[in-house]
């Protein structure tokens, strides 16, 4: 066999799901209900709280609405793909399992590294804007913390490079990682219960800050609802609304969060389609209303800064009462976006360290406390280095265009799958598969078209890092090979 053959080789389902009942077992402690505020949990967020207020100023102005409900169609399609997935191959590995079922293990092991743009790179993302409002409202109690601890010692110029800032280290961000970390090595259980209560008082928040900001919308400001561009592309006009779609696509990555709890599901084949598609349908319409709120209470141009949505209160002394509610709301959203990244990451190590793609030490799980407590623990170094290093913007883009990619395979494995294995039980089926899945991978596909072109080179450096491990590593060591499958 041609080593290119070998890189492409698939696995079946059968053997998967052979694989899976042999596998170490984690706690089967999830429900549907449980399944949905993950998927909250993990979306509702930095998305909301602060790039929207970014998108709003630099890119898309008023459209920021339409910016997110083209983001949402595009993860809408690719939902419904996953759905299909995670009822079929109840598995950890989320997209990376479901590629190396039908694009084969080297389009597998991309996505799983690039997953980790997602997961990892969320969490460290959020924690970067759990920071500015930690301090932000640490500043309106009158406590000032040193500025080299609280910014990120590298910063993104105007030409998208990277240099220094002259700044130590995000001290905060490095510390709700390592406190959120610890939470997800004692069990998912534990986690499960922070994350729904965390999800209570955001979704509460953000309906309070609809319910209130709606009387003090000002319609002139949806005017022009789409600004003209201003001759730089991304900079307002259909090519900003598009590029703010392709950036905020972030605020809505967190759905699939429920897909990699699968083997912790107690139904999964059931509860984790419905996990998927309801956090999402949720999660849409909260943003897009508060979206609409939001720019209809200031001008756009306003709300370039770390704390949009205090910004539009604090314009309002008769809201004064609801701002400092609705940061504390805001950090009660990101640390559940927090906490589920670093629950997810650890899960898509574990799939890929039991295909043999990654040390066998990875897929250690707790004696005590039946979580992969070694993946975690690289999760969460790993998650607080890049937290500690740099800013949100250089984070956030990376996470786009690697969940961008993650969903376009997800959408073409689903049609792949259905021509070579017609006969596979499918307790969830995507409705007009064929429209569907090739509208899903143009959608996310092309969304990656109108992102920064810096993005494109780091992610480029990303993916050469991770296939140099595969090839190191990964593809020596394949179980797949080594049982000649």
């Amino acid at each position: 066999m041609s080593v290119l053959k070998r890189m492409f080789a698939v696995r079946s389902i059968d053997s998967i799901v052979r694989d899976l009942e042999s596998a170490p077992k984690l706690k089967r402690v999830l429900t549907a209900r449980s399944l949905t505020a993950i998927g909250l949990g993990s979306t509702i967020g930095t998305g909301i709280f602060i790039l929207t207020g970014t998108v709003a100023a630099n890119h898309a102005g008023p459209a920021l609405t339409l910016a997110l409900l083209i983001a949402a169609i595009g993860s809408a399609f690719a939902a419904i793909c996953y759905a299909e997935f995670a009822a079929m191959i109840p598995v950890s590995g989320s997209a990376y399992t479901y590629s190396y079922a039908t694009l084969g293990e080297a389009i597998a092991w991309i996505i799983g590294w690039n997953l980790s743009l997602e997961y990892l790179m969320s969490a460290s993302a959020v924690a970067v804007g759990w920071s500015e409002y930690v301090v932000n409202i640490l500043g309106d109690w009158g406590i000032q913390l040193p500025s080299a601890l609280i910014n990120a010692p590298f910063g993104k110029g105007e030409d998208g490079s990277l240099g220094l800032t002259g700044a130590i280290i995000n001290l905060p961000a490095v510390l709700i990682i390592v406190a959120l970390g610890s939470v997800c090595y004692v069990g998912v259980r534990e986690s499960s219960t922070a994350n729904n209560v965390m999800v209570v008082i955001k979704v509460l928040v953000i309906l309070v800050f609809i319910a209130a900001g709606l009387a003090f919308v000002d319609t002139s400001n949806w005017a022009p609802y789409i600004p003209e561009n201003t001759g730089k592309f991304g900079e307002f006009g259909w090519s900003g609304v598009l590029q703010g779609a392709g950036i905020i696509f972030f605020s809505y990555v967190g759905f699939d969060a429920a897909s990699t709890t699968a083997r912790e599901a107690r139904n999964p084949k059931r509860d984790v389609p419905l996990g998927i598609l309801a956090a999402l349908v949720i999660s849409s319409i909260l943003y897009i209303a508060m979206a609409a709120v939001m720019t209809g209470m200031v001008p756009y141009p306003a709300l370039n800064a770390p704390a949009p949505v205090a910004v539009a209160l604090d314009a309002h002394p008769e809201l004064s009462w609801l701002a400092s509610l609705v940061k504390l709301g805001a950090i009660a959203g990101m640390t559940s976006v927090i906490l589920m990244s670093l629950l997810g990451q650890p899960r898509i190590f574990l799939a890929m360290s039991e295909d043999g793609l990654l040390p066998p030490v990875v897929r250690k799980v707790h004696p005590t406390y039946r979580t992969p407590h070694v993946a975690t623990a690289w999760t969460v170094v790993l998650a607080a280095l890049f937290a500690g290093l740099f800013p949100l913007n250089v984070l956030g883009e990376l996470i786009s265009i690697g969940i961008l990619l993650a969903f376009t395979a997800v959408c073409i494995g689903v049609l792949v799958l259905r021509y070579t294995r017609p006969d596979t039980p499918r307790p969830f089926r995507v409705p007009f598969a064929p429209v569907t899945c090739v509208l899903g991978a143009l959608v996310c596909g092309g969304m990656t078209y109108f992102l920064p072109a810096d993005t494109w080179w780091r992610l480029l450096i990303w993916t050469a890092l991770g296939f140099s491990i595969y090839a190191a590593y990964g593809y020596r060591n394949s179980k797949l090979r080594a049982e000649g499958r």
